[in-house]
């Protein structure tokens, strides 16, 4: 599976006490690597699991590729935030439904329930992984 992963995600994957760590240790198995990402995951999941060396070093290892380019996305980013401004998303959801929309052909993987209400270009479903409720 073509994946775009979400903060939610590594952190499970990186946190063995992570509630959901079984399911992304699962998911990860099904991932053909390496994920897209963008820095704004990067930085969350840095701050979550309190090290900025762990996803670092899963880019410096191929395992995410950073694949998103913030200045040349602008006007579409902020186009994203005014649709979706009642739910108050953070940059990195935003980059993510953008990422979906220039990547159709991947997966968001998440435990965001979020992106059940996002849409790409402005009415598609986005293709989700989620863990089991």
């Amino acid at each position: 599976m073509n994946a775009i992963v979400d903060t939610g995600f590594l952190v499970a994957l990186l946190e063995a006490n992570d509630s959901h760590h079984a399911w992304a240790v699962e998911v990860a198995e099904q991932i053909r690597w390496p994920a897209l990402t963008c820095e704004s995951v990067l930085s969350e999941t840095a701050f979550h699991v309190g090290s900025s060396d762990l996803p670092l070093k899963m880019v410096t290892d191929g395992l995410l590729q950073v694949s998103f380019d913030i200045p040349r996305q602008l006007e579409h980013l902020r186009d994203l935030a005014v649709r979706y401004a009642d739910r108050k998303p953070d940059l990195a959801d935003l980059c993510l439904v953008r990422m979906s929309e220039i990547y159709p052909r991947h997966t968001i993987v998440t435990v965001d329930d979020d992106f059940r209400v996002y849409r790409r270009n402005k009415r598609e479903a986005i293709p989700l992984l989620f863990p089991p409720k």
